[in-house]
This record gives C-alpha cells, sequence and structure tokens, in this order.
C-alpha cells in the first residue's frame, strides 16, 4: 500500500532513513532519531538517489536496479514525525511545493521482508542534481 500522508488516512509505525538521518551522522536530529525510535535494520527502496546540496534526495523509480540504500527505525510516538516533517521542510509551515513530502512506501529489508514505511521523498525537479549512482549517500569522514 502507498499513500500520500495528506490524501490517506494510513499510517505506519516505521521510518524510513537515506541520509543524514542515518546512524553515524553527528546531526543533532539524527541523535533525537536514534533517542526517539528502535533501529531495526538496513533497508533497500525502489529509487534513485540525488545529491541535493551537502545532503541526498530521493525519488521512486519504475527500474528495478535503480536502489537507495537506508536505515529503518521503529517510530516510539508517531507524533514526533511533525519534527522530521519541519527537518525535511515537508510541514505544514515549508513553502509550496514543499522540497520534501512524506509518504508511505514499500522498502525491503536485508532479511528480504517488505514493510510499508513512512520516506520523504524529494518533490523538486532533478535534471540539475548529481545522480548518486551507487544509491549509498557517504558516512562523513
Amino acid at each position: 500500500m502507498r499513500a500520500d500522508r495528506d490524501d490517506h488516512p494510513v499510517s505506519s509505525e516505521f521510518l524510513f532513513v537515506y541520509g543524514t538521518l542515518m546512524r553515524g551522522y553527528p546531526h543533532p536530529m539524527a541523535r533525537e532519531l536514534a533517542e526517539r525510535a528502535a533501529y531495526r535494520g538496513r533497508a533497500t527502496y525502489q529509487g534513485r538517489l540525488f545529491l541535493v546540496q551537502d545532503f541526498p534526495g530521493a525519488v521512486p523509480s519504475a527500474n528495478t536496479d535503480d536502489v537507495v540504500h537506508g536505515e529503518v527505525f521503529h517510530l516510539h510516538d508517531l507524533t514526533y514525525l511533525a519534527a522530521f516533517d519541519h527537518y525535511e521542510a515537508a510541514g505544514p509551515d515549508a513553502s509550496k511545493p514543499t522540497q520534501y513530502r512524506r509518504v508511505i512506501q514499500t522498502v525491503r529489508m536485508e532479511t528480504g521482508e517488505k514493510i510499508e514505511t513512512w520516506i520523504y521523498l524529494y518533490n523538486w525537479p532533478t535534471s540539475r542534481l548529481t545522480r548518486i549512482a551507487s544509491g549509498m549517500f557517504p558516512l562523513p569522514t
């Protein structure tokens, strides 16, 4: 099942992250996520990854060879998604169209299990962005 948060009352207790919110990043929001959610494991999303600035943006892809690598967290409190909406410039106070949009998509865990999870997809044109062909956003050095 796939749904936009504004269009359907569907929800998920999981959040898939593929950039600066992953473990190992020094960003305060990454630390917040680690404190407020349980790490579930690595996963992949069928999409393309682009370098936006010093952070990535993922978009869906129909090509099964296109994969975005990331991590899944089990959220203890879904109300905390509002903080991530603000961080991802996807909240109600963000300029329209928002830079990211939070939707529910299917990801594949390392174990092969498929789960429905929230993901922030890049919502602006990608034609001038550099594609990250590996689908992996690099850890900071």
